[in-house]
């Protein structure tokens, strides 16, 4: 298959670390950093990583239009190219898993191997009615109630029933202050979502992490993805919507010790 024609590289990204490439694809409604930042140096002690941000995270400017899931898959590809990475592993957390997975579909001589967390190939009813609310919420600006709405959907119920009420406000005023512009677009960009015919042509060693006790992405969900991806492997671990915050030693060890057995 030749190689399709990348587009400039515009997305604003993170780059750390050595070694073979990881690329990065953060959550809805987050950056690279907040989904990834308490793995990141574990990662980049193993990888070249480069974290990607959407438009309206980090310091990607937010966009004017609905975002695109080619054209974000897209920028992946091209942001690692931009950094000298020819080939690459790609990770994907939530709304990142079917932009990894099209990025994979759409490039295949470019990547190495594909991690989906906590993720789904298209959003199941629960899912598409949680994403209008929360879009519908971040629309009108007030990031304090957009948090108080996730926060019972993405913990665990052991894990926010185990915080003490002092920490959980503090919890919930951090997360305010970190959802990203670009949220509106995120949560519409999850409603519609649908990567459903890439899968059974993925030839690339995949590895599903599945968090069992998540609501905001049913485990059903990344069962289907385990199951319908060729050759894909599956793992569990106990948690929310939130496995960085959660159980983040965890869930880098998962990723990196499946890398470490499927390096290019």
């Amino acid at each position: 298959m030749s190689a399709r024609t990348l587009p400039e590289a515009t997305f604003a990204r993170t780059v750390l670390g050595s070694g073979p490439g990881l690329v990065l694809a953060h959550g809805a409604g987050s950056s690279a950093n907040n989904t990834y930042g308490p793995i990141l140096e574990g990662l980049a002690a193993h990888h070249t990583v480069v974290a990607v941000d959407y438009p309206g995270s980090g310091e990607t400017p937010r966009s004017t239009t609905p975002l695109d899931i080619d054209e974000v898959a897209d920028q992946l590809v091209a942001a690692a190219f931009a950094e000298g990475l020819e080939t690459f592993a790609l990770h994907g957390y939530s709304l990142g898993g079917p932009i990894a997975i099209r990025a994979a579909a759409r490039h295949p001589e470019r990547v190495t191997a594909l991690v989906l967390s906590a993720t789904m190939a298209h959003p199941n009813n629960q899912q598409i009615l949680t994403v209008k609310v929360w879009g519908k919420l971040a629309a009108t600006g007030d990031r304090r109630l957009v948090s108080e709405f996730l926060f019972p959907h993405a913990l665990s119920p052991q894990a926010i029933e185990a915080m003490p009420a002092e920490q959980l406000e503090e919890a919930i005023t951090y997360a305010a202050a970190e959802v990203a512009d670009g949220t509106v677009e995120h949560a519409d960009l999850v409603s519609r979502i649908d990567v459903r015919d890439d899968l059974a042509a993925l030839r690339v060693p995949t590895l599903v992490i599945s968090t069992t006790a998540d609501h905001l992405a049913p485990p059903a969900l990344h069962r289907h993805l385990a199951d319908t991806i060729p050759g894909a492997q599956l793992a569990e671990i106990p948690t929310g919507h939130l496995p960085m915050v959660e159980r983040p030693e965890e869930w880098q060890k998962l990723i990196t010790d499946f890398l470490a057995r499927h390096r290019a």
